[in-house]
């Protein structure tokens, strides 16, 4: 119930909200947070949105799993964590892979949000470069770029990994 609530919570919150959250009122809400660098309070409020989207999707993944699947695992004399951890995690993450590929290019992308507290990241070099330079079509094309070749980069890993895991007859498998 507890995890529940925090996956709720951390997932129906939009992202750009989170980041001003952390960013501003945790650390007023909690005094020993008032030292932690602003980049470190960025990165658990971007880190605490995705967490709760990935457990939604390995929540998914575990639900699609055919239930005499946990039951073959207990009947076998294993624990229930063993039957997670042996039987059911395995199979279902092989099921999860394609989302979690997506959720791993959403976060290179959603870590632009950070600029709008002043964390500097790659929209908020391309800003400051536009004002020095004046070049601001070619500067934000190739941030674009980098955004392009980080998420790309991320898909292509996960697409291997996804032929290495493959289980013949289940879905995406050939």
């Amino acid at each position: 119930v507890l995890g529940n609530a925090g996956t709720e919570l951390f997932r129906n919150i939009p992202l750009l909200v989170q980041i001003f959250l952390w960013y501003h009122v945790v650390p007023a809400l909690v005094p020993p947070l008032k030292g932690v660098p602003s980049f470190v309070l960025v990165v658990l409020g971007l880190g605490f949105f995705t967490s709760a989207r990935v457990a939604e999707q390995v929540k998914a993944g575990i639900q699609s799993l055919p239930k005499g699947q946990r039951y073959a695992g207990l009947a076998l004399g294993l624990t229930l964590p063993q039957t997670y951890r042996y039987v059911l995690l395995p199979m279902a993450m092989r099921i999860v892979i394609p989302p979690l590929t997506s959720e791993s290019m959403n976060i290179i992308k959603n870590s632009a949000v950070a600029f709008a507290v002043s964390i500097a990241e790659m929209t908020m070099f391309a800003m400051q470069a536009q004002e020095e330079t004046s070049r601001g079509i070619e500067i934000y094309l190739a941030v674009t770029g980098l955004y392009f070749i980080s998420a790309f980069a991320v898909n292509r890993v996960a697409l291997v990994i996804e032929k290495k895991l493959r289980v013949p007859g289940m879905v995406g498998a050939h």
